[in-house]
């Protein structure tokens, strides 16, 4: 049955509408410039614009398309739920947020974890600062430069690129350190260097106790940057010698998108107090969630808390569909599988052309960050324009990011195939050739 309300596809009434009735911070944040892509569905990894010209997705809408469009077993999840109750907060009780927990809980080690659903990966953010600082007693709260943990308050003093903080002063108690970067990193590869810089700031900046310290393990809109092997482990150590709690921001790395574990975190060999979910946790639903050892969750139990559309019901079902899709169509071993696939390619580029200075990642959340000069490596955040411009023009969507501008990012849904790949590689070709 149709809705019955009018929706126009005309592409200037659309562009005329976004600018006349939306925000204008919304003008940010656009993938392209005029023309702009106006989308109108989804099939798989497929986009279809206004005029029905089909693109491979290769963003998958920032991360949170995760088993596809218009997916048929979260389709039906959702539909069915959406039929029956729309949402129930959480001063009442419904089974499908708790088996939900359930399962996801499932994923992670067999630790006492509790969930609190969110709305989004920013809520879930802020919320673990706030639980750290209640459950610690401590103030001062640690975050890497480069890192992207949401674009609210709390979140924007978290994130460490100047593009993503408003000019007026950040949530106070927060502090950043240099972030272990191979590419660019001032200590190169060096490990120690990169910890001992964070023992450093703990006692320069801080009385001698965090409450905390939150990273991603590869950082996203910061440039896809990997942490280095043993980083992480070691940063937690530290932090936890100094009286704080950590935490892995999952919010892109999670729901096997690296291809050899279901979490970032494990291929590290960590355990998190807290883990901050987002994005893929509901295939462009709204939720996400923050993992949370159950003691340092009742830190918050001498007051009231509770999110009005925390635990939505439409959106659990949707969770729920798919951890199912991801563990029956075996999308983690596809994310492996074409990830290894890709990066032979890219590397194949990188050979071919001189404007291709690094590239990095796993499985299927890779990066490649062009320069203009490989030995003075000169970010070209201009040519990464063009080159992602070109290859909208060849039917490809990807991202851009970096905090120098100059990366494009490529985060699939995790149910491309090789022919989407070599369709990828192509438009890269074609693009590189042409700027």
């Amino acid at each position: 049955m149709s809705s019955e309300l009018p929706t126009s596809w005309n592409y200037d009434e659309v562009v005329a509408m976004r600018h006349q009735y939306l925000s204008p911070s919304l003008e940010t944040f656009v993938a392209f410039e005029d023309p702009y892509l106006v989308l109108k569905r989804g099939e798989g990894q497929y986009l279809y614009d206004h005029s029905d010209k089909k693109y491979v997705d290769f963003l998958a809408q920032n991360l949170c398309i995760s088993v596809g469009y218009n997916n048929p077993v979260v389709s039906q999840a959702a539909s069915e739920q959406m039929q029956q109750l729309q949402h129930a907060t959480t001063m009442w009780f419904n089974p499908v947020p708790g088996h939900f927990a359930k399962e996801l809980l499932a994923t992670f080690p067999d630790e006492d974890y509790v969930v609190h659903f969110l709305n989004s990966g920013a809520e879930a953010a802020d919320l673990a600062l706030m639980l750290a600082r209640l459950y610690t007693g401590n103030f001062d709260f640690c975050c890497l430069r480069k890192a992207y943990h949401g674009l609210h308050f709390g979140p924007m003093s978290m994130t460490g690129i100047d593009i993503c903080r408003q000019p007026l002063p950040a949530a106070p108690g927060i502090f950043h350190i240099e972030n272990p970067d191979a590419y660019r990193g001032i200590w190169g590869t060096d490990v120690d260097a990169y910890l001992d810089d964070y023992e450093r700031a703990i006692r320069s900046t801080t009385p001698g106790k965090i409450a905390g310290f939150i990273a991603e393990p590869i950082q996203g809109f910061g440039g896809v940057m990997p942490l280095p092997p043993g980083y992480l482990k070691r940063a937690f150590e530290l932090t936890k010698a100094h009286g704080g709690v950590t935490i892995a921001d999952e919010v892109q790395t999670g729901f096997g998108r690296t291809g050899t574990n279901f979490w970032g975190f494990q291929n590290h060999d960590v355990i998190p107090d807290m883990i901050v979910l987002g994005k893929g946790i509901g295939n462009g639903f709204p939720l996400s969630a923050l993992v949370v050892k159950r003691e340092i969750a009742k830190a918050m139990c001498e007051r009231k808390f509770f999110n009005t559309y925390g635990s939505n019901l439409v959106s659990c079902a949707a969770g729920r569909a798919v951890l199912k899709v991801i563990h029956d169509e075996q999308l983690m071993n596809n994310a492996h599988q074409l990830g290894a696939y890709l990066k032979q390619g890219l590397k194949k580029l990188k050979d071919k052309h001189l404007l291709i200075g690094d590239i990095r990642g796993q499985g299927l959340m890779q990066g490649i960050e062009f320069v203009t000069d490989r030995a003075n490596k000169t970010p070209a955040a201009q040519e990464n324009q063009r080159i992602h411009s070109l290859a909208k023009e060849q039917g490809v969507i990807m991202g851009r990011g970096g905090a120098l501008g100059n990366c494009l990012r490529l985060n699939p849904p995790l149910c491309i195939n090789k022919g989407d790949v070599d369709s990828l590689l192509g438009a890269l070709d074609y693009a590189l050739h042409n700027v």
